[in-house]
């Protein structure tokens, strides 16, 4: 029976997470600690206790949730439960950094640092107002691909997130992304609708973005992590750094190839697929690819009480 874990992405972050974990485990506890140092400010303040507008802004999101993820993971390693049988990490977008950050290929503070970096400059990228998302809801990727090169027209229309079988999330620019809601509901779609985020990510207005995220991850030291990434770009195991590195860059403006990434895990044998962090939206995605997948959750000490005990 193999296993992996995965880590969220954005839209996962509430006020309180990784709080009552932080209580339980000294471990916890510090990596909180080790992301404050990094940035330099009381970002464990704002996850805890704070504005859920000002967490979810981009900037701030990213650390937050790499940080309840490490923190899920450094308790559960507490446990004895840490890497040991565990075939592969993946991650939802900026999760992928928590993943390698798991897999000990990035060090936390290094994490911390590129995750602010990635926010800061995924928000600046585009100015707002000019870029969209849009959920559609029962077509799949090869359908929403077109209908996205179709509503383009002269602008930046992508399908930028293959989430499962029945989920597809375009990005652009917004008159495009409109467009392509109009072409989706007349296709058949189940929903098609506008998503409160604050930029269009994984599409080609996001090359500035790339650009300096390029720079930022060519000061940080990457190593093999301990158990193979299977990257948003390819849907594949990955282990070399300097792959890793050019695959992060490629990131910010490529698909997130989520329902083929679970896909390929499961042609490998992984039976099991346990949620590190904030939220369940993976595991729904994960139960809509392959109900076969036995999945759990991990982000609060009741959840590794039964991970212990089963």
């Amino acid at each position: 029976m193999a296993r992996a874990y995965v880590c969220p992405g954005q839209g996962a972050q509430t006020i309180g997470m990784g709080q009552a974990l932080s209580v339980a485990y000294p471990e916890a506890k510090i990596v909180f600690q080790e992301v404050d140092d990094a940035l330099n400010e009381n970002l464990s303040g704002l996850i805890w206790e704070g504005d859920l507008n000002e967490l979810t802004l981009t900037k701030n999101a990213q650390p937050a949730l790499m940080a309840t993820s490490l923190a899920a993971f450094r308790a559960l390693q507490s446990e004895g439960l840490g890497l040991d049988g565990v075939d592969y990490v993946a991650g939802h977008s900026l999760g992928e950094y928590s993943a390698l950050a798991i897999a000990g290929a990035l060090s936390v503070a290094d994490t911390a640092r590129l995750l602010r970096k990635r926010g800061q400059a995924m928000q600046s990228a585009v100015p707002v107002g000019v870029g969209a998302m849009a959920a559609i809801l029962g077509l799949d990727f090869a359908a929403v691909a077109k209908l996205a090169a179709e509503a383009a027209q002269g602008d930046i229309c992508q399908a930028a997130n293959d989430n499962d079988p029945g989920q597809v999330v375009v990005s652009g620019h917004v008159g495009a992304v409109e467009r392509a809601i109009t072409l989706a509901k007349e296709a058949g779609a189940k929903r098609a609708l506008l998503l409160p985020v604050s930029a269009p990510f994984h599409c080609d207005l996001m090359a500035p973005a790339a650009a300096e995220m390029a720079q930022a991850l060519s000061t940080v030291a990457i190593t093999a992590p301990k158990v193979p990434l299977v990257c948003n770009v390819k849907a594949e195991a990955v282990s070399a750094p300097e792959q890793i590195r050019e695959l992060l860059f490629q990131q910010i403006t490529a698909s997130v190839r989520w329902r083929e990434s679970v896909q390929w895990m499961v042609e490998q044998q992984v039976s099991e697929i346990w949620e590190i962090g904030a939220g369940k939206a993976l595991t729904g995605m994960v139960r809509r690819i392959d109900r076969a997948v036995a999945c759990r959750n991990i982000a609060t000490p009741d959840d590794i009480s039964a991970a212990i005990n089963t």
